[in-house]
């Protein structure tokens, strides 16, 4: 029961936020009392933190093996295009499979990631550690790299992430069907020469292009 009462709970959370979520709402979709979801998660903040932490420390640590594994595998010859596949791999590899669950966690991250005052709180505090080992592995890269360009890079990287997680269709009609949101192989095999093109500029050359006022 408790798994089922996270299952809507997050499909509910994953359309409308937290704001736009209520308890008797998730108790109505898995048609129980509203007593049932207080006497598991106690309040509905605790409740949103079950649903948020379930997936999160599944795909992080899924993550952090994946770039250690390639970290160790690439040894001196390590490249930034490495480092983001190993950092976005888990992420596509449970969307591509098609659970309806792991769909509706990641449009959860990125409605939250879009989310001003706790949104970023809560994205630091499920997230930040596996962001901070995409960040050593891309010093090892661009060791004369600033912290400052490193972070602006992850920056963009995140929200051109979360947008495609997102699936809003807005890719389908502005390409009148050229390209699909839902189609996240297309995404990752373009995001990754994307990113690392991003941080090579960024962060080898300088940010700015030399005419910039």
């Amino acid at each position: 029961m408790r798994e089922a009462l996270l299952d809507h709970a997050e499909a509910l959370l994953s359309q409308h936020g937290f704001h736009g979520v209520t308890v008797r709402q998730v108790a109505s979709a898995a048609h129980v009392d509203p007593a049932l979801v207080h006497y598991y998660f106690d309040t509905k903040s605790k409740l949103f933190d079950a649903v948020f932490l379930r997936r999160a420390e599944i795909v992080n640590a899924e993550r952090i093996a994946a770039m250690e594994t390639y970290r160790q595998a690439a040894g001196s010859d390590i490249q930034i295009e490495g480092c983001i596949e190993a950092f976005l791999e888990p992420i596509v590899r449970h969307s591509v499979q098609g659970d309806v669950g792991w769909k509706n966690y990641f449009r959860l991250v990125a409605l939250v990631n879009s989310s001003s005052g706790w949104g970023g709180e809560t994205m630091a505090r499920y997230f930040d550690p596996v962001i901070r080992k995409l960040v050593q592995l891309l010093r090892l890269c661009m060791p004369q790299a600033s912290d400052e360009n490193l972070f602006w890079c992850y920056h963009f990287l995140s929200g051109a992430l979360t947008l495609s997680l997102s699936e809003t269709g807005r890719i389908d009609r502005l390409s009148e069907g050229l390209c699909t949101s839902t189609d996240h192989l297309a995404i990752y095999h373009r995001l990754v020469p994307f990113a690392a093109a991003g941080f090579r500029r960024v962060c080898l050359h300088g940010g700015a292009p030399d005419n910039a006022p």
